[in-house]
């Protein structure tokens, strides 16, 4: 398994080993140590999610209000989907910056992305299925969204039409949820992520007792 840090601060690309032969394909999707060697602390997992979606569908951006914020390793079980990773966080160099990864079902890649970044999606074919590990459960209230289509993010979504939920067409541009404070802080999100492996330290301490 190959993990590499993408330009956003907090994202990563993972590509697995597949082994293959006549009866088919054998992989590990995630592992927790390749990955915990990487971001510098283990994915405390608390809720996995499932999507299926029709060709041009687009689902996004969302994010969640830190702490404790909502960490995401994203694959693509079936199908193919173009995956957006955007930084949210005000003060971040990057802030405002868009990167994106293909999902499918042929490389098997994985995402990764931190607290306080912000997550999307547009479905390439029918019926992609995406497969989300969560670090914290969903929290009505303290989950939000910015408009995917929103001018100023550029984001080029590969889809003539992109079709959005009701409530991911009424979502706030970037410059609304920043002017309204609804933006994660980059100090707050590295604060909390340092935090993170201040925990596993002495988890490590009580074990090695």
């Amino acid at each position: 398994m190959k993990v590499r840090p993408l330009t956003i601060e907090g994202a990563y690309e993972i590509t697995p080993a597949q082994h293959g032969d006549s009866r088919g394909v054998f992989l590990e999707w995630y592992r927790f140590d390749a990955l915990a060697a990487a971001v510098g602390h283990p994915l405390d997992l608390a809720q996995a999610n499932l999507s299926t979606s029709a060709r041009d569908v687009v689902r996004g951006i969302h994010f969640a209000d830190v702490p404790p914020g909502q960490a995401k390793y994203v694959t693509c079980v079936t199908g193919a989907v173009l995956d957006v990773v955007v930084d949210l966080r005000v003060g971040s160099p990057t802030f405002g910056a868009w990167e994106s990864v293909r999902l499918d079902d042929e490389e098997r890649r994985a995402v990764y992305l931190a607290e306080g970044l912000g997550h999307a999606f547009c479905s390439l074919t029918d019926g992609a299925t995406v497969a989300y590990l969560c670090s914290s459960t969903y929290r009505p209230g303290h989950e939000h969204g910015i408009d995917p289509l929103d001018p100023e993010l550029g984001i080029v979504w590969p889809a003539a039409v992109p079709l959005l939920s009701t409530k991911d067409s009424a979502a706030p541009s970037l410059a609304q949820a920043r002017a309204t404070g609804l933006l994660p802080s980059h100090e707050e999100c590295s604060r909390y992520v340092k935090s993170l492996r201040h925990i596993d330290d002495s988890r490590s301490s009580v074990a090695d007792d």
